[in-house]
């Protein structure tokens, strides 16, 4: 099944924006995330040529997007609802990172009917002091998104693609896996143990060269095969995952296998 359907089935909820040209950044940064409905809530200025401006190739959300008055009236028909939220307010909600939320979305569409699934709601505040205790109130939890103490401010629609891509990326992963497992797939490993320093590009570039070169000279290589070969080989000594004694005993190897060609 593919689960990034349900992407149509969030909605973005800008409340109190201050600059119309926020409005498209926004609506960018939904679009590059398979993200569609965006309702926008008491305005300071609407929806302008800045806005179509800074949405890029974004306009379709654009001109979709709503206007409301009142959160109630953009929140009636959502069952689930977060809020982006910088830091804990009064009566907090549980907090949860943009991950987990990704994690929550998938389990609360999966018991759901797929068909027919309910519209979820994020709620992104004003660009100079967020959200209010009361809008905050009104979330089944809130998302705060890990960043240097020192300066954990994103603007709103750097919000929105941090979240989107935490979401987006789940749901294109559920996807994948329910696809047909006989399709060719490359398992890729993570090395456990180190017990000497991992080699560097420039080395890992190195080695695919000279084993490129003795094969070659042993006319295992012509050129037409130059043409993939590099490629594979990159690929391949990527995969082994090589540290520099792994590596000087490769290289030594090689050296050797060559002088002996002369």
């Amino acid at each position: 099944m593919n689960k990034l359907k349900f992407l149509n089935h969030i909605r973005i909820i800008m409340i109190g924006t201050t600059l119309p040209a926020n409005i498209g950044s926004a609506a960018r940064a939904m679009h590059t995330m398979g993200l569609s409905d965006l309702v926008v809530v008491n305005p300071r200025l609407p929806i302008d040529d800045t806005s179509h401006a800074n949405a890029a190739g974004a306009t379709c959300v654009l001109d979709k997007a709503r206007i409301v008055q009142t959160l109630d009236e953009a929140l009636a028909d959502c069952s689930l609802v977060f809020a982006a939220s910088a830091r804990t307010r009064h009566l907090p909600r549980p907090v949860v990172s943009p991950s987990q939320s990704a994690d929550i979305l998938t389990r609360f569409f999966n018991q759901h009917d797929h068909n027919s699934p309910p519209k979820v709601a994020i709620l992104f505040g004003r660009e100079d002091r967020g959200l209010t205790n009361d809008e905050l109130a009104a979330a089944d939890y809130h998302i705060q998104i890990p960043a240097n103490p020192d300066y954990p401010v994103l603007n709103v629609a750097a919000a929105v693609q941090v979240i989107g891509s935490f979401i987006y990326d789940k749901f294109y992963q559920s996807s994948q896996a329910d696809t047909d497992s006989s399709q060719n797939t490359i398992t890729l490993n993570i090395r456990q143990d180190w017990d000497e320093p991992a080699i560097s590009h420039a080395q890992k570039d190195a080695l695919d060269h000279a084993i490129i070169h003795l094969m070659t000279k042993l006319n295992l290589a012509d050129g037409s095969d130059l043409k993939n070969l590099p490629h594979r080989l990159s690929r391949l000594t990527s995969r082994v995952q090589l540290d520099q004694k792994e590596y000087a005993l490769l290289r030594a190897l090689l050296a050797k296998i060559s002088q002996k060609l002369h």
